[in-house]
């Protein structure tokens, strides 16, 4: 009997169907009915003939009786390069469900076919591709339009699940194949959101695949945020906005977060005000708050916080974080995933905070990694709203503590003298106390001024700035004015003294990294970043400006004022004598510099002393 003769994209499918519409005719289906599903899969437009001998499962159960002709047959039609990527998906649900059935089938009988079957369901993350071409150059593009993406994606889900069932161990092939299928980070938007986007959900049915899959992203995510910078971002913004131009808006595939409605629509283009000009930012910031939406959709059921799916996935992350993000540098917005999963609840910023704490006093880490985690406190108890006064206090008590039995192990020792080669953690350390305090000086001070200032002057600083290390003379001007501004207002410690001699002897100058003659000043010799400095991405700094404490700047009036020292009379008690011996300013070294602290990224590598001091949190129940 000769093989059947089917018009189709693929055999398996066509038989599969063909089957069908046989099974149904000798049951008691209707002719009509008969007829009815045969248009519905040959309306379907044909595009290559094949012949194999009889259904898919008559031919495996062949197979099993040991007739492999049949068998050998499909499988050389099955290897046609010209058949590998039927358009399977935008058939008729009947051809869909046999297609499905036959994967599983094929799997389970050979198992040779299981990396091909994943690999083709992974190219289907994507838009489809669309050939253009103008003249002899080929413009082709993902097709960006197709309304049937939403339903393919959660087919293409069906399948991989279809086949997990056959085959336990298809996580394991799947992975590989999902590094390989990423798409390039210059490829559109489009493209790349919707393939995060269904990594993520693969996240959720291959629980196993998790951590790899987050890293994945995040890796992704850090190749745009480094050629994104935040001055670049910022520079393109503002001459968009001189010009009147801007990119066109984009659409994303689905809303991962039923809260993350448009609120602020316009009737002219509700998609153009949340649009980056910057190519490279506008990528990063539909990934990035695709990642934002997915954690917050794991933390969160029915409202509320999962304690035991927020721990696990913290613990990923953190895996994460250490590895990728402690590292890089010039990272300017991914970190910030850190800082939204420790808003949910106190324990885990607590822990996160505990967690960077180990990682600086620890001798055992890199310099670079000591200071990267100096670095994040800082930032982190500056930024973080939902950050209590108890828990900045605390650990301002650690990190000044260990910078005082830092001094006190320099004090014979024949390397107490300022460098930053040697005591580069120490000056990290320094400077995350100095921008707490310059961020956080107001709540300690509220409400009760005389307590609130007999706990900064038990901090020290005197002690720790006029010591030989000099950290005044190695932080960041900008940090630098802004304490000495604020202890001098206090008269917790008078700083201007010394920042005047420090500009007199000038750091060492570094020639120009363009090459020449050309030489330049290091003023930041610890080559400092802020990694929580604000987020300028449209749509991911909607998740994280709520919790956010921006920078207020001075008023000329405010600034005059905080070169005056307080009245005596204000906290006068016997039992104070530290308002007393005041210390004049030197306008010129306060005004030198005077800006909201900002700064570069990276941290040199240097060497450093230990310190044992634990922190003391509480992680969530």
């Amino acid at each position: 009997m000769a093989a059947p003769l089917l018009h189709t994209r693929l055999p398996g499918d066509a038989a599969a169907s063909a089957s069908a519409v046989k099974r149904l005719g000798s049951s008691r289906t209707g002719l009509s009915d008969m007829l009815a599903l045969e248009n519905d899969f040959f309306n379907s437009p044909p595009r290559k003939t094949v012949r194999f001998g009889g259904t898919v499962t008559e031919v495996l159960l062949k197979y099993k009786k040991g007739e492999t002709n049949d068998f050998e047959l499909l499988k050389n039609q099955l290897s046609d390069p010209e058949i590998k990527r039927l358009q399977w998906l935008n058939r008729s649900q009947t051809v869909v469900e046999e297609y499905l059935s036959f994967l599983g089938n094929l799997v389970s009988a050979q198992t040779v076919f299981l990396r091909p079957c994943l690999s083709m369901i992974a190219s289907h993350f994507v838009p489809p591709r669309v050939v253009i071409k103008e003249g002899d150059v080929d413009v082709s593009d993902s097709d960006d339009e197709d309304e049937n993406l939403p339903a393919n994606f959660d087919t293409c889900h069906r399948a991989l699940q279809i086949i997990a069932k056959y085959v336990p161990s298809t996580p394991w092939f799947l992975m590989p194949i999902l590094v390989e299928k990423f798409p390039f980070v210059r490829k559109s938007e489009r493209t790349l959101e919707c393939y995060v986007h269904n990594l993520l959900r693969i996240s959720v049915y291959f629980p196993t695949l998790r951590h790899e899959i987050l890293e994945l992203v995040v890796e992704k995510l850090l190749k745009l945020d480094v050629n994104a910078s935040r001055q670049d971002i910022e520079d393109a913004e503002e001459t968009a906005a001189q010009t009147g131009g801007g990119a066109d808006a984009t659409e994303a595939v689905f809303n991962m977060d039923e809260d993350e409605e448009a609120d602020h629509k316009t009737e002219a283009d509700p998609g153009r005000l949340d649009q980056m000009v910057h190519p490279m930012a506008e990528r990063l910031d539909i990934l990035l708050s695709l990642l934002l939406s997915y954690i917050k959709d794991v933390c969160y059921v029915d409202g509320k916080i999962d304690n035991n799916k927020t721990k696990d996935l913290y613990r990923d992350l953190i895996t994460i974080f250490d590895k990728l993000l402690l590292p890089t540098h010039a990272s300017c917005h991914v970190q910030f995933f850190m800082f939204y999963l420790c808003s949910f609840k106190l324990g885990f910023a607590e822990a996160f905070l505990e967690h960077l704490w180990k990682k600086l006093q620890d001798p055992n880490n890199p310099a670079i990694i000591r200071q990267a985690a100096a670095n994040y406190i800082g930032s982190f108890l500056a930024r973080a709203k939902f950050v209590p006064l108890i828990t900045v206090k605390s650990c301002l008590d650690l990190l000044v503590n260990w910078l005082h039995v830092y001094l006190n192990n320099q004090d014979s020792g024949t390397k107490a003298f300022c460098d930053v080669a040697l005591h580069g953690p120490f000056y990290s350390a320094c400077q995350a106390v100095f921008y707490t305090v310059v961020f956080r000086h107001k709540q300690l001070l509220s409400g009760n001024l005389k307590e609130g200032l007999r706990y900064l002057q038990s901090l020290n600083f005197e002690r720790i700035v006029m010591s030989q290390l000099n950290p005044l003379k190695i932080c960041l001007p900008s940090v630098v004015n802004f304490f000495a501004a604020i202890t001098n207002k206090y008269q917790l410690v008078f700083c201007y003294t010394l920042i005047e001699r420090n500009n007199r002897q000038m750091l060492p100058v570094i020639r120009n990294t363009a090459g020449g003659d050309s030489v330049q000043t290091c003023t930041n010799p610890l080559d400092t970043f802020f990694p929580f400095d604000p987020c300028v991405l449209k749509r991911s700094k909607k998740f994280i400006d709520p919790l956010y404490q921006i920078w207020e700047d001075m008023s000329a009036e405010e600034l005059q004022e905080f070169k005056k020292p307080i009245k005596k009379e204000v906290v006068e008690d016997e039992e104070d004598d530290f308002l007393k011996g005041e210390v004049g300013i030197t306008p010129s070294s306060f005004d030198a510099h005077f800006r909201s602290p900002s700064s570069s990224v990276g941290s040199p590598p240097v060497l450093y002393l230990p310190d044992q001091s634990p922190l003391v949190t509480r992680i969530c129940d």
